[in-house]
């Protein structure tokens, strides 16, 4: 399926979220999960906010819209990430059963949707996510990129 202008539209606001992690000093990590033109669930980057190594953006905006849903399934929706997921944000996708996940830049050091293995995709898992890659990617990883640079200045 090619990206869209609606894609890059809600491409857009998840880096908008990401942008809003900054203010707590977390990562500018954003997710917005949509279901028929909707946004139903958002998330951003909270490690450091809440104390919590689960409060990944991807989780968040999961929970988000479950509890939207009323549902764990979160069937036609689709997942708008920055940065490539992680293993513990992939294998609540696919516990989620989530259909699509579009995400912008890739993470080579813990990406688990293609850069260093695929749990979306793993042919021993009982369900399996298209993947669309690399969607604003330049923005979201210059986001990352000057949050260390930033934090890195400070030190």
């Amino acid at each position: 399926m090619p990206l869209s202008d609606d894609d890059r539209h809600w491409m857009r606001l998840a880096l908008a979220e990401a942008e809003q992690a900054l203010i707590s000093g977390d990562v500018p990590i954003g997710a917005i999960a949509v279901r028929a033109d909707a946004i139903i669930g958002r998330g951003r980057n909270r490690r450091e906010a809440d104390n919590d190594p689960t409060a990944h953006a991807e989780i968040i905006a999961i929970r988000a819209a479950a509890a939207a849903l009323g549902s764990w399934r979160l069937d036609d929706v689709t997942l708008y990430c920055t940065l490539e997921p992680c293993a513990m944000c992939a294998g609540a996708m696919v516990l989620a059963r989530l259909p699509r996940l579009v995400y912008a830049a890739t993470d080579p050091k813990a990406g688990a949707a293609g850069s260093i293995f695929d749990l979306t995709r793993h042919h021993r898992l009982n369900h399996h996510i298209h993947v669309e890659r690399g969607l604003l990617a330049d923005e979201a990883a210059e986001q990352i990129r000057a949050f260390f640079r930033r934090l890195r200045a400070n030190n």
